[in-house]
Formats: C-alpha cells, structure tokens, sequence
C-alpha cells in the first residue's frame, strides 16, 4: 500500500512539530501533571478573588479602593495573578535572581488568566517590560519583566517593545523601602525613546512586570509613557504584595 508523498510529507510534519504533554513535576507541589503547576495547585494557591481594579490590593467587594480613589495612580487598572507569598515568592525569586527563566511561560500563562478575569481593562494595543538599568541588567543577565511581556504580546497577537520605556540611571535595590522613598528614587529614572515615542503615541499600553509592591515603579513609568503620548496605561503583574497592615 502507497501513501501520497503529500499526505505523508504532512503528517511528518505535523509530527516533528507536535508537542506532546509528557507528565512532568508541578513546581509547586511536585506531584506528575501535564503542565508545570498542576490544577489543584492553581486552585489552591491562585485563586481568583476581589481586588481593586485600579491597584489589585484585595477588596472585600472588588471595585476601587479607597486608596485609589482619593489619589489616583497614573495608570487606570491593574491585573494580578496572585498575592505575593508562599508559593508564589519562592518561584519568583527562582526565576528573578538563580538564572531560571524557563519559569517565564508558565508565569506569563497566570498573567494572562488575570487579564481575561478583569472586567475593566481597556483593549490594550501593545506590550512593555519595566525597563531593568544597564547595571541591574548586567547582573542578572536578563530582564524577568520582559521574559513576561514578550510571551503575554505573543498569546495576544500584540506588538512588543524591550527598548521603547528606559531606565536611565541605576537606583538603590527597592526592597524594603516604603512608597515615599521609592518615588524619589525614582524621579526622573524612566524615559521613554523617540521611536517608543513613534509607537506608543495614542495608544493604550500594558505594562508587565512580575512583582506590585508600593506601585512607586509603576507610577514613574506610567508618568514617562504618559509624557510621550500614551493614551492610558494598566498593569499587567504576576504578583502583588498585600498591605502592610493585611
């Protein structure tokens, strides 16, 4: 029996590009499963609940925090995958600081889920990392933020710029320092390119990054598209760090 050198040159084909979905470790629980964080695991520790839809704090009912109502941010809405803790810290830390940015397409798939979860967000038209400086680049060797953004432009057919937001000078490692701080860290550190400018004018951005702390970074970055032209800016974050006071 002959097989047309077309059907065949197809199925072979096909097969070279398949991607079975071998059992492999959750890397969370450890458990077999065909996806790198297992269900149960994503029932359990990322669940959906109410956040604000401006900040992603989680809210009793949703809706906009007082926070966010009596100083709105510069960037009108936020999707948040989970609450930064355990499990979610360890993997991120994993994946930020110990070389492993193989985690990039399993975290950006939990990004996406929360992006289609929130109810508010304007259609956005294309997809930015928070910029890492040339120093904090060097020493990590890539920037988590757009190991993200790029794999969430992908999933959303949307175009993607690693070059278009900069940051012009290197600022004091943030961690452990309050809002107030931060922002004067941050003052004058992001810059927007003439050809970001080119591409960024009148158009809605997502600004992807892993973790939403105090929201300082955000801001900056937020005013820096803003001033180049940018219609509006939301978050697009893995994790965000509950209040002080939760």
């Amino acid at each position: 029996m002959s097989t047309a050198p077309g059907l065949l040159g197809k199925t072979l084909r096909s097969l070279r590009h398949a991607r079975p979905a071998w059992p492999r470790p959750c890397a969370v629980c450890g458990g077999w499963s065909p996806t790198t964080l297992c269900r149960a695991c994503l029932q359990r520790f990322a669940p959906e609940r109410p956040r604000c839809t401006v900040c992603a704090l989680p809210t009793a009912q949703g809706g906009v925090c007082g926070g966010c109502l009596q100083a709105p941010p510069a960037f009108v809405a936020t999707a948040a995958a989970v609450d930064y803790g355990f499990p979610w810290d360890r993997l991120i830390g994993a994946f930020k600081f110990q070389q492993q940015p193989e985690w990039a397409t399993a975290l950006a798939g939990l990004i996406d889920t929360a992006v289609v979860r929130h109810a508010t967000l304007p259609d956005a038209q294309c997809v930015l990392p928070v910029p890492l400086s040339r120093e904090r680049l060097a020493e990590r060797g890539y920037n988590q933020a757009w190991e993200l953004a790029r794999r969430l432009a992908a999933r959303r057919g949307l175009p993607a710029g690693a070059g278009w937001l900069l940051r012009l000078r290197d600022t004091p490692h943030q961690v452990g320092t309050g809002r107030a701080e931060r922002l004067r860290n941050l003052r004058a550190a992001m810059w927007v390119t003439p050809e970001g400018a080119a591409a960024l004018r009148g158009r809605h951005v997502a600004l992807v990054d892993d973790v939403l702390t105090t929201g300082a970074t955000a801001q900056a970055a937020s005013l820096a598209l803003h001033a180049a032209g940018a219609a509006s800016v939301q978050l697009w974050v893995l994790a965000r760090t509950p209040a002080p006071d939760a």
